[in-house]
């Protein structure tokens, strides 16, 4: 079973910077999709960024310019750097991760609160 852990995440003030990373398990790391998704409090679960397993890149528009996902295969890890942080980035984030090509996301971490103070 592919098993994603985050990691990486708490309090910050706004404009502050945090980075998140998640380890995968179980599987051919190289041959994942890669995903950052968040869920605010009191809404649905977003898509904040996307790796392929090529290495291109998505961003919500919300974290364009700010959020930035990498990963690195030889370590099985993905990360999101999240600089200027603003109060309504507060939202527990969770990793997933999907057959390269894959439709839909089919594995997910726990999550990992990330909490933005005034």
């Amino acid at each position: 079973q592919v098993q994603p852990v985050e990691s990486g995440g708490g309090l910050v003030q706004a404009g502050g910077s945090l980075r998140l990373s998640c380890v995968v398990s179980g599987s051919i790391f190289s041959i994942y999709d890669m995903g950052w998704f968040r869920q605010p409090p009191g809404k649905q679960r977003e898509l904040v960024a996307h790796i392929t397993s090529g290495g291109s890149t998505n961003y919500a528009d919300f974290v364009k310019g700010r959020f930035t996902i990498s990963r690195d295969n030889a370590k099985n890890t993905v990360y999101l750097q999240m600089n200027s942080l603003k109060l309504e980035d507060l939202a527990v984030y969770y990793c997933a991760a999907k057959v390269r090509g894959a439709a839909s996301y089919r594995y997910w971490g726990q999550g990992t609160q990330v909490t933005v103070s005034a």
